[in-house]
């Protein structure tokens, strides 16, 4: 197996892992929506850390996804794959911040608890804000960074052939839904995972599994990559001389 077929291998199966976790971890959050999710935290502790958990191992599958395509995706055009990797760490910064939000519910939810009813509202109104902060830095900031991030490597595909166009021209305009989606969000016209943001979001979701898919079982184009490793060579042969 050579490096451009295990560099899509690896990246195919990163992102089956992301999806996966992301997923995943939906349903064991979905108390946090109830009105009385501090009582709930402190009665589903184990299962809120297994959602942080599920968090970390999708953002820890998305910045080896940038690592695996970084080397396919330099040879034709280096400035935006590099672009494409600082992208997808900031989106896992975001991630990993959100995971911490969860967390931090956990000792709210014990103070909470221990406080009763006079101090009730102090502690309401300091989960709401981890709750406001962890949706926002969730369905904006984290969607918007994987959004540019998945723009360029498609553009990427796009421009070099190295996947189907169909594949990577769905992607590029998927993806613009996507971050028309968080542009809604931020200008309070739809709420983060409102019904309208998760339509405008589903077409990238479903071109980011079967590109999945596509990585693993077929690959980049040989004759694209060929193409690239010619043009490769043949900078570095300019620039040696």
């Amino acid at each position: 197996m050579n490096t451009n077929r295990k560099n899509a291998l690896g990246a195919g199966v990163l992102f089956v892992i992301a999806d996966i976790a992301g997923f995943a971890c939906i349903p064991f959050l979905g108390f946090l929506n109830n009105p009385d999710y501090l009582i709930k935290v402190a009665e589903n502790r184990n299962q809120l850390v297994t959602g942080g958990l599920l968090i970390l191992t999708m953002e820890l599958a998305c910045s080896g996804i940038a690592i695996w395509l970084y080397p396919v995706l330099k040879k034709q055009n280096e400035a935006l794959a590099l672009w494409a990797v600082g992208l997808r760490m900031i989106e896992v910064i975001c991630g990993i911040v959100s995971a911490i939000g969860l967390l931090a519910l956990i000792p709210l939810s014990q103070e909470f608890l221990r406080a009763g009813t006079p101090d009730a509202s102090f502690f309401q109104t300091l989960g709401a804000v981890i709750q406001t902060t962890r949706a926002w830095t969730r369905d904006v900031f984290m969607l918007f960074a994987w959004g540019l991030g998945a723009l360029l490597y498609n553009y990427i595909f796009f421009q070099a052939k190295l996947l189907p166009r169909w594949l990577s021209g769905w992607g590029i305009v998927a993806i613009l839904l996507h971050l028309a989606s968080c542009l809604l969000t931020i200008f309070d016209i739809i709420g983060p995972s409102s019904p309208m943001q998760v339509f405008l979001l589903a077409p990238s979701a479903l071109q980011e599994i079967v590109l999945a898919i596509w990585l693993i079982v077929k690959g980049f184009n040989p004759s694209a990559i060929a193409s690239l490793s010619a043009k490769t060579a043949t900078n570095e042969l300019l620039s040696a001389s």
